[in-house]
């Protein structure tokens, strides 16, 4: 399953993205988005956004939270250095299928997002993950933005079949208000 941000441009799917150069002879560095972070390179060639060039990864080891990688041609640190920012993409088609209650951070982007009764709300613009928990980005419905804890709570519904999620974004408080009215909380 993807585990970071992935966006999907026409049914591709972004795997990971190369970091930079290591060393001189065109490893290059490789941050996965993949939940096994060797699966980046598991699902046969990778692609750029634009479908335009294709990449065979091959994964050499890993170094301070990133993979080392090799690709055919890239032999120099200038080459490696070269292909910095570039997002390697798969095809959904090419992902293993989901568990029922799983899915890939690609098939909720561009999802409408409603409240519980309906009203719509929103479009899911990205998915974070911070670490102490990930977090959902909705483009409001008013043009503004939104990004609410990805939580069952805050999202107990997400129905990829039905195209569309359903959120309860949770009541903010203001705690200086309540210290004007002598609350403590």
């Amino acid at each position: 399953m993807i585990g970071q941000t992935a966006l999907m441009a026409n049914s591709q799917v972004c795997v990971g993205v190369v970091a930079g150069a290591h060393g001189v002879r065109g490893l290059l560095r490789v941050k996965s988005f993949t939940e096994e972070p060797k699966d980046v390179a598991a699902y046969g060639p990778l692609s750029d956004k634009a479908g335009n060039r294709r990449f065979n990864l091959v994964i050499t080891g890993s170094a301070k939270g990133v993979l080392l990688a090799k690709i055919d041609g890239v032999t120099t640190r200038e080459d490696a250095e070269a292909l910095k920012g570039i997002e390697f993409y798969v095809s959904r088609e090419s992902l293993p299928q989901t568990d029922e209650d799983e899915f890939y951070h690609a098939d909720l982007i561009g999802l409408p997002a409603v409240l519980p009764d309906g009203t719509p709300f929103g479009t899911v613009r990205a998915l974070h993950e911070f670490g102490a928990g990930d977090m959902i980005e909705i483009l409001l419905e008013d043009g503004g933005v939104s990004v609410l804890p990805f939580t069952r709570a805050t999202v107990p519904i997400v129905d990829v079949a039905a195209g569309k999620i359903v959120v309860e974004p949770p009541v903010e408080t203001d705690a200086r208000e309540n210290r004007k009215n002598g609350d403590s909380t």
